[in-house]
């Protein structure tokens, strides 16, 4: 074991790591407290102090996921649309399967510049946390109490209020809107042929309403097509890794997940990036 490795498996560094990220942290969240001053008088600019501030936090999470953990993310797209990854704005769709599936997506807006910006259709109970909750409340990250009677005129609001955002910003939502589990997956595909609809593999039953109203409020400020690769197509991990990591990797992709494929798209504008193929 070389002396990097031998100082990742240690109890103290661990200690110290997490020391940082928390301290560094909450004296961030205290300066965006500050920033406040800033709404009334120049949005904008607010918005685009609060972006910075957020990357310092983001980053160091990033930098556990590639450094600390090993971790290989991989990028399956079409070659035609890579090029305007990160100079556009975007709804980016990812599968719900580990508590790290975030990571992976916020690994992505690293490479491509919009880290700091990124947005996410998070739990409410999300935003009283220390730290990423906090700073997600200072970035006007969309919240919801997973109740669509509740959440319909709230989220629609905070949606539109996106659509003049200063940077260009990836929307990443899990449609599944929890995590995949046997259990949960036994339930959601007894629920799909109550209902009629294809049964998945490798994915819930979607929450469609969250990523329908999403793409209505966000219409014509971004999108970028993605595509499915599922998890049973993926390429071997080419290094020897944990099974914890090997996990990490299998997830690490964007694209449309196979769920949406029996989604109703109300509008043409919405076929022409939604792949039903999922095959």
């Amino acid at each position: 074991m070389d002396i990097v490795g031998f100082l990742k498996s240690q109890f103290i560094c661990h200690l110290l790591i997490c020391y940082i990220f928390i301290v560094s942290g909450l004296i961030i969240n205290f300066i965006q407290l500050f920033t406040l001053i800033l709404w009334p008088i120049n949005k904008q600019l607010f918005r685009r102090i609060n972006c910075r501030l957020a990357y310092c936090i983001s980053s160091q999470m990033v930098m556990l996921l590639e450094w600390w953990s090993g971790t290989d993310c991989t990028l399956y797209t079409d070659p035609e649309s890579y090029h305007k990854y990160g100079k556009e704005n975007a709804i980016v769709i990812l599968n719900h399967n580990f508590e790290i599936d975030f990571l992976c997506g916020w690994n992505f807006c690293e490479r491509f510049g919009v880290l700091g910006s990124s947005k996410v259709l998070a739990k409410k109970e999300l935003s009283y946390m220390p730290v990423i909750g906090w700073m997600w409340y200072f970035l006007e990250i969309v919240f919801c109490k997973r109740k669509w009677e509740e959440d319909r005129k709230t989220v629609m609001q905070k949606l539109l209020n996106l659509r003049d955002y200063p940077e260009n910003f990836w929307f990443l939502i899990h449609c599944e809107g929890t995590r995949f589990t046997e259990q949960k997956h036994q339930i959601s595909m007894q629920v799909a042929e109550a209902k009629g609809l294809p049964k998945l593999k490798y994915h819930l039953l979607p929450r469609t309403k969250g990523f329908a109203v999403t793409v209505q409020c966000l219409r014509n400020v971004g999108c970028i097509p993605g595509r499915i690769l599922p998890k049973r197509n993926l390429p071997s991990c080419s290094y020897h890794t944990t099974s914890t990591t090997m996990d990490a990797f299998e997830l690490a992709f964007l694209g449309l997940i196979a769920a949406i494929s029996f989604i109703q798209a109300a509008h043409q504008h919405d076929q022409q990036w939604i792949i039903t193929d999922i095959g």
